[in-house]
């Protein structure tokens, strides 16, 4: 099966390219879904996560505060090491249960979802990679939109984590530009799709 890697920055809105594929049979592999399952209340890494930042990282009914814990990690001196600790325990997790998922596909060809794919090295897991690409000031915007509680300060700390348009840009397949509406996103989805399917029968 062909494996596209999709990824973006936050606020690019990788969410709703992934929901058009999705929507034509494409199978997709969400990263960020992965997370939220491994985290949910009993499982190891959550176990991992309050040893390592402590109780206040959970609500009152034992779930992972997302919002509490990205502030408190975001909102740390950068040499802290607090993200770096939070991706040690998350991130081997994650691509072992992506791989696991991956190897059940019989789609013709599917979408691995990896915000930090170009970040975390994962360029040699998939066979091209498609990148979702918005001007900063578009992704402060739906970040502000998305997430009321949401600090410039701390839209500012996560895009300065993650990799820069121009280096995702870089090692880009294919290119997807959101910054002009719903049709225009949802008309180069369906040119690539197509596009996608030719290349599957071609391996």
């Amino acid at each position: 099966m062909l494996k596209i890697g999709l990824t973006g920055g936050i606020g690019s809105g990788k969410s709703t390219v992934a929901n058009y594929f999705a929507a034509l049979g494409v199978p997709v592999i969400d990263a960020d879904q992965i997370a939220r399952e491994l985290v949910s209340p009993g499982q190891p890494a959550l176990q991992a996560i309050v040893k390592a930042f402590g109780p206040a990282v959970l609500d009152s009914a034992g779930h992972l505060d997302r919002a509490r814990l990205r502030a408190q990690v975001f909102g740390a001196d950068a040499h802290s090491g607090q993200r770096q600790l939070l991706e040690s325990i998350l991130h081997p997790l994650i691509r072992a249960e992506m791989q696991r998922r991956a190897q059940g596909m019989t789609a013709p060809y599917g979408l691995l979802c990896i915000p930090l794919l170009v970040e975390t090295g994962q360029k040699d897991q998939v066979a091209r990679i498609l990148v979702v690409d918005a001007p900063e000031a578009l992704q402060y915007q739906r970040v502000r939109q998305r997430d009321n509680a949401a600090l410039d300060a701390e839209i500012t700390a996560i895009l300065r984590a993650q990799a820069t348009r121009q280096q995702r840009l870089a090692v880009a397949d294919d290119i997807i530009v959101n910054d002009a509406g719903m049709e225009k996103l949802h008309q180069q989805v369906m040119t690539l799709h197509p596009f996608y399917q030719g290349l599957a029968v071609g391996n």
